[in-house]
């Protein structure tokens, strides 16, 4: 056998949905408790499904008060754009951007999303 399945015990992440402008102002505000995640995810696009699988299987509780907002761009682009306008982050697909103290202070797209680079900057 070439590979060894973990023994790790992956809880997942308990993702948030995010689907109104409306709720960036509360999400800012959660941001000033802990620090929030968005991940933009388009359902079309085989390279986002991927690194939302690779981040959901890496993803770990322990240790962790990340509170993580899903983002299905495809159906709220709207969404989408207020964000880039917001936090003046160009948009990407799939990217995540984290929040904290109301600011965007690490952003990451494609194959740069990693759970340990956004751990890092939590």
């Amino acid at each position: 056998m070439f590979w060894k399945k973990s023994n790790k015990s992956n809880e997942g992440v308990n993702w948030h949905e995010l689907s109104s402008v409306n709720q960036l102002d509360s999400l800012i505000e959660e941001s000033k408790e802990q620090p929030v995640l968005i991940y933009k995810h388009s359902t079309r696009c085989s390279i986002s499904s991927m690194v939302l699988d690779r981040l959901e299987r890496s993803w770990s509780s322990e240790g962790n008060n990340i509170k993580a907002y899903y983002l299905d761009l495809i159906s709220f682009r709207d969404v989408s754009n207020a964000i880039a306008e917001n936090f003046g982050i160009y948009h990407e697909s799939p990217q995540v951007i984290l929040l904290k103290d109301g600011k965007a202070t690490f952003n990451a797209s494609h194959m740069s999303i990693s759970f340990s680079a956004i751990k890092d900057q939590a």
